[in-house]
């Protein structure tokens, strides 16, 4: 699955060392989705750098961007004015890629994104240099939106943070669900931040909506579960990629876990050539911690990256037109093809249900064979 690299003699020549920046949040709350994207992007450099092939000697830069804005500005703007850093691998969280994208195109530093999904990250602007290997979250709610409506559920509440992520979730969600029939009875937007939501779920359990549809970051949707048990509201709990992984599991605990939907653009990896090629690597390379939801996708973009120096050379303009042209591009994740905005258009949203404190794919759940139910469907 690595790279297809032309043969080159090097002799005892020492070859010339390229840096690639890595940005996610290595420290804080969301610390579990960069460190296992960190150690993702690392295992595609020494992959690379393996391959007597390679042309060149890479070199991970990974810098902490906490998940805050103002943070993700600062160390982008480190990276990219490092003119021996040729391109990045940016961002888990939305927020901080919007406050810190203009960055890319002002210094003609290409990157391709590993996690962030919300869609004005590639659509907002016309940016050569800015790619992405995920999914925009307009496909995830749109699938989510059909599946509630044939599962038989009509009314909805929406809750979300008040940041750029949470207000896209909203949007799309609002626009799916409506054009499914569903009935959304209100919604609220909180800090992310916001400890006691109590005083909002109030008002929820006063509506008794079937499901509670959540938009937001893990921390907070684990307040949300925990507090909505708390208060004795029995609604369906309904998610999109943002809380996909084990820590949203370990956070609230398998007990209230059990039977959380949410939609997310990657099938399972178990269960493709690319995904278990991935997960045998990771496990060889002894990482402690675990790739978590999106280390499979920064692995693609580091190689996507690393295979465009390979054909091109070290240089940031070269590889970002390389980048654009990326068609039916073979990774693990499946072909990659960018549109004109540097959108992947070929991803596959899947649908999941913790079962047994494991995301399992919908499909192969006992939800799905009728063994177990769904809240008020029951």
């Amino acid at each position: 699955m690595s790279a297809s690299l032309v043969a080159v003699s090097h002799g005892a020549e020492a070859k010339q060392k390229v840096k690639i920046a890595w940005v996610g949040p290595l420290t804080g709350a969301l610390s579990a989705y960069g460190l296992g994207g960190r150690n993702s992007a690392e295992l595609a450099i020494q992959v690379m750098n393996a391959n007597s092939a390679a042309n060149y000697d890479y070199e991970l830069v990974a810098l902490d961007d906490e998940c805050k804005p103002n943070v993700g500005v600062q160390v982008v703007t480190k990276a990219a004015v490092d003119r021996s850093i040729i391109a990045a691998i940016p961002f888990y969280c939305s927020s901080t890629a919007m406050a810190a994208i203009d960055i890319f195109n002002r210094y003609k530093l290409p990157m391709v994104v590993w996690a962030a999904v919300l869609p004005e990250i590639t659509y907002g602007n016309n940016y050569p240099e800015v790619h992405r290997v995920t999914g925009a979250l307009i496909g995830q709610n749109k699938v989510g939106a059909k599946f509630m409506k044939d599962a038989g559920y009509k009314t909805f509440i929406s809750f979300a943070d008040s940041t750029d992520f949470g207000k896209s979730t909203t949007k799309y969600f609002s626009l799916y669900t409506g054009e499914e029939g569903g009935k959304i009875l209100a919604g609220f937007s909180v800090p992310p931040d916001q400890q006691d939501l109590s005083a909002e779920l109030t008002k929820v359990k006063e509506l008794n909506p079937e499901v509670v549809y959540f938009g937001g970051l893990v921390p907070l949707g684990a307040r949300l579960r925990t507090q909505m048990e708390k208060l004795g509201i029995k609604a369906q709990f309904e998610g999109n990629s943002a809380i996909m992984g084990d820590a949203y599991i370990t956070a609230v605990g398998p007990e209230l876990a059990e039977g959380t939907i949410a939609f997310y653009d990657s099938p399972s990896l178990s269960q493709t050539a690319g995904g278990k090629f991935f997960l045998e690597k990771y496990q060889t390379a002894g990482f402690k911690e675990a790739p978590e939801a999106y280390g499979h996708f920064s692995y693609a973009a580091t190689m996507l990256v690393l295979e465009a120096i390979e054909k091109v050379g070290p240089t940031r303009a070269a590889v970002t037109a390389e980048l654009g042209k990326t068609k039916d591009r073979p990774s693990i994740v499946g072909p990659i093809t960018f549109d004109d905005h540097g959108q992947n258009v070929t991803l596959q949203t899947t649908k999941y249900i913790v079962q047994d404190g494991k995301w399992i794919v919908w499909e192969d759940s006992e939800y799905a064979s009728g063994k177990r139910k769904l809240k008020n469907l029951e």
